[in-house]
């Protein structure tokens, strides 16, 4: 089921922290294909969020001047 707009980002973020945590636990050398592409997906969507850094922080910086008013 895809993840609501609202909470999109929240389930997200916990999903990759997952992920990560399997990548630095060493549990990532009994995939499938179908869980190997996902992989190679997982990170060449990591690749992407790098690449778009500076808008990524535009947003943030947007919202956390929002708070302060």
């Amino acid at each position: 089921m895809p993840n609501m707009s609202y909470c999109r980002f929240e389930n997200t973020a916990k999903d990759m922290q997952d992920c990560i945590y399997a990548i630095e636990e060493r549990n990532v050398y009994d995939f499938g294909s179908d869980e190997l592409r996902g992989f190679k997906l997982f990170y060449e969507l990591a690749q992407e969020i790098v690449d778009m850094e500076d808008d990524i922080e535009r947003i943030i910086e947007y919202y956390e001047s929002s708070d302060s008013e």
